[in-house]
């Protein structure tokens, strides 16, 4: 229901219709490489929906922290591309865990909301993500067979690359896959694909109400005074990110030299003191380098962006840092004091 899992239903879906216009102009090619897909000598895709419901499985893996916003356009969407879709309640599998893990410890955990702390809040949230990568796998091969076919599927990720970058991400959740289409593509070029995709594939009753929906993991519970989003839990915004990422991986910058760039340009572009770039570069590379190690699990992707931090392909640095980064810091605010001037 959110614009990552989204992007990828639709690139799917856009093959799709790549696929059934080249069997329509007679591709022999394409048609004995669809037959063999769907294991039928004799089937010829009719339409993009037909053929996508036989390629691609969709599923909402719900809590009770999902809402009924979101469980309604991955529905609404489903059904528009044409994808197999199945809606799982994964509460007892969570519960399961969280029971074992509360028998051993001697302490059930709790959300925040509800007086727990921020570890005990961290590992409900990871529980259930992980939880949903297990079952993506299961389904990807038994769903088949229940729908009479053999054989299994590919999961696809829906980790986009800002997310990466920051480490907004559980190791080995459902970002774990097979391949992640989206892996290198920001959340920004992700909201302009799915834009394309309303002006060219008429899909804009469902797809604009995902656009416009603030991004939200939807791991917490939902309270009259709070409602998770990811731009309030990662403590900036994906424009931020991409800023961020281009900074660090295309123009090798460090804490010292980033500060110094976004110290020329934001204080007049966004109304920011010297004093809170500081702290959005420092928040950054904090972020960056705790969460630095789980670029070397990344699944491997599409890179479509100067700056994606996959360590076994792409990224080389290393992978742990001293996340004080002590050195750097002191000469960030030092330019402070000095208005940002190099002396």
């Amino acid at each position: 229901g959110g614009v990552d899992s989204t992007s990828v239903a639709c690139m799917v879906y856009s093959m799709c219709r790549l696929v059934v216009t080249a069997v329509e102009e007679r591709d022999s090619t394409v048609l004995k490489d669809v037959r063999r897909i769907v294991q039928d000598d004799k089937y010829t895709p009719k339409s993009a929906p037909e053929f996508a419901g036989r390629i691609l499985t969709t599923c909402y893996m719900a809590t009770s922290n999902s809402s009924q916003a979101t469980r309604e356009r991955a529905a609404n969407l489903a059904k528009l591309i044409g994808s197999r879709h199945m809606v799982v309640n994964i509460d007892c599998v969570v519960a399961s865990i969280v029971g074992s893990v509360s028998e051993v410890c001697g302490t059930k955990p709790r959300f925040a909301v509800h007086g727990g702390s921020q570890q005990q809040n961290l590992a409900l949230q990871n529980i259930q993500a992980r939880s949903r990568m297990v079952l993506s796998y299961a389904m990807a091969q038994l769903s088949p067979s229940s729908a009479g076919h053999s054989g299994s599927l590919l999961v696809l990720g829906t980790a986009n690359v800002d997310e990466a970058l920051r480490g907004y991400y559980t190791k080995f959740d459902c970002s774990a896959a097979d391949i992640n289409p989206i892996g290198g593509i920001s959340k920004t070029d992700l909201r302009l694909f799915l834009q394309y995709c309303v002006e060219n594939f008429n899909m804009a009753s469902v797809l604009e109400a995902i656009i416009e929906a603030p991004p939200t993991a939807e791991l917490e519970p939902i309270t009259a005074e709070y409602t998770q989003t990811d731009e309030a839990d990662m403590g900036m915004t994906y424009h931020e990110l991409s800023v961020f990422g281009r900074l660090r991986k295309i123009h090798r910058y460090g804490p010292v030299s980033m500060f110094a760039k976004l110290a020329e340009i934001w204080p007049s572009t966004r109304s920011l003191s010297l004093v809170q770039v500081a702290q959005k570069v420092k928040h950054f590379f904090t972020c960056y380098a705790i969460n630095r190690h789980k670029m070397t699990t990344l699944t491997p992707s599409y890179h479509a962006e100067g700056y994606s931090p996959d360590d076994n392909r792409y990224d080389l640095r290393q992978f742990l840092y001293n996340v004080r980064w002590p050195w750097q810091f002191r000469q960030i605010d030092k330019l402070v004091e000095n208005d940002g001037v190099i002396t």
